[in-house]
This record gives C-alpha cells, sequence and structure tokens, in this order.
C-alpha cells in the first residue's frame, strides 16, 4: 500500500523560521517476516543524496517531522541535495517497554538490521533508481547508535553515519569489525556531535571517537558546548550543517 501526501506553506518555531515550496512526500507500508507489525518507510523530496535518519527513543516513522528536522532541513530537500527518509524504531520501542527478556532484545535488534539491510535499503535504492546508492544514517540520542551500530556493521552500503547526542558502546562496535569491514569503513565517514548541557554527555562521542580514530576510522567530533541540551532545537540547528559538509566531501 502506498500513500502519498503534499506538504504546502511555512513552519515557524522560536529558533527558527522557513518557507518552503511544496515538498513531495511519499510513504509506504508492508507486512514484514521480521515484525508482528507492519513495516513503514517514509520519503521526503524529490532528488538528492538518500539520507535515513531514525527516530529517537522509539519513535514513529513521522517523528523527524512532528518535530519540525524535516522543516529544518528543508533548503537541502528543496534544492534536491536530498531525499530524507524515515521508519519505525520498532527494536528499540520493544526494548523500552521493558517487558521483553534480554535475549529478545539482543535477536530484536539482530532482527531489525536485518531488516533495514534486506528491507528497506532495497526500498530507498529503488525510489533512488540506483541499486548501488549508498545512503548516509543520522540519529539523534538512541538513534544515534542505531545510525552508527548501522554504518558499522554495513560498511559496504552506507557512506557515512552521523550520531548526534549518542550514547555509544565502543567494544561492542568494534567487536562487530571483521578485517574486510574495518578496510572499508576507513573509506567511510563517521561525524559525532554533542552538546555539554542538561542531559547531555560528550563524554560518550568523545571515548567512540578515540576507538574510531585508534583504528584509523575517519570519525570527526563535533562540539556544541554548555548551551546546547539534549532536545530537539539542538538537533535542529546542527544536522543542516553537518549534512552539508558530507555532501561537499
Amino acid at each position: 500500500m502506498v500513500s502519498t501526501r503534499i506538504l504546502r506553506g511555512g513552519v515557524a518555531t522560536r529558533a527558527f523560521r522557513y518557507t518552503c515550496r511544496p515538498m513531495q512526500k511519499q510513504a509506504w507500508t508492508w507486512p514484514s517476516p521480521r515484525f508482528p507489525e507492519p513495516a513503514r518507510l517514509v520519503r521526503w523530496g524529490h532528488f538528492g543524496v538518500p539520507v535515513l535518519i531514525f527516530p529517537t527513543a522509539g519513535g514513529d516513522f513521522e517523528e523527524i517531522e512532528r518535530f519540525q528536522l524535516v522543516a529544518a532541513l528543508a533548503e537541502l530537500i528543496d534544492k534536491g541535495r536530498i531525499k530524507v527518509y524515515s521508519v519505525d524504531a520498532l527494536a528499540v520501542r520493544a526494548t523500552l517497554s521493558g517487558t521483553v527478556s534480554q535475549a529478545d532484545c539482543a535477536r530484536l535488534k539482530e532482527g531489525y538490521d536485518s531488516y533495514l539491510y534486506e528491507e528497506v535499503l532495497p526500498r530507498i535504492r529503488q525510489d533512488c533508481r540506483d541499486d548501488r546508492i549508498d545512503p548516509i544514517v543520522v540519529g539523534a540520542s538512541l538513534g544515534a547508535a542505531v545510525a552508527v551500530g548501522t554504518l558499522f556493521r554495513h560498511p559496504d552500503s552506507f557512506r557515512a553515519a552521523l550520531g548526534l547526542s549518542g550514547h555509544y558502546d565502543p567494544a561492542s562496535l568494534m567487536q562487530t569489525l571483521s578485517e574486510s569491514s574495518l578496510g572499508r569503513l576507513r573509506q567511510r565517514k563517521i561525524v559525532l556531535g554533542s552538546g555539554a548541557g542538561d542531559y547531555e554527555n560528550p563524554d560518550d562521542s568523545r571515548r567512540l571517537a578515540d576507538a574510531c580514530v585508534s583504528k584509523g576510522i575517519p570519525c570527526r567530533l563535533s562540539l556544541w558546548g554548555p548551551g546546547r541540551d539534549h532536545t530537539w532545537s539542538t538537533w535542529r540547528d546542527a544536522l543542516p550543517g553537518l549534512l552539508a559538509e558530507q555532501l561537499a566531501s
């Protein structure tokens, strides 16, 4: 089942204002063999580098629109520099429910990874009409670990990862790497951003950046200081510039 919606008008917040031309929006729903609930994928934009943005703490596939992250990226989208995609955080949502055992959580994470690689990625490539295109993966908060982990597991298929205000387990990430994966990952790029305000933990990003550098993996820290809290306004301000850097490199 496919539904298509057109967004019109401007989006305004206290921190910024964007006036957008009509922006294409298309959503897909399909039954996945990996999960009891339907899989959902949404895309904003008409042309450009595909950017897959993961929800935060168990959010759904339209969370980034409701919290105006899509509006913050409107200039890049409208100019055809990026197409933005998002999915439901199925595995994170189940983990946060508190009703799933640790072993089942691990299986859910593995299932979610194969779902991204075997179901979502082919649909993005089909939508882009390029079966070899490599999306950028992005996430904030709990979604940051999903984005970085996806690049670590599949450096053959994703070109870069941007993690905003994330919490990471460097030892677990490094354990997933074979020699061939490590060689490919050294040709990719990782950006880890963090503030130092309320509920931010920049030390997590520093530890992962240090671990990456020790393995020869390109990784850049973007630290925003104590004026930046763990909140959507921080990510709306930071992400457009970080993505523009990736597009220029």
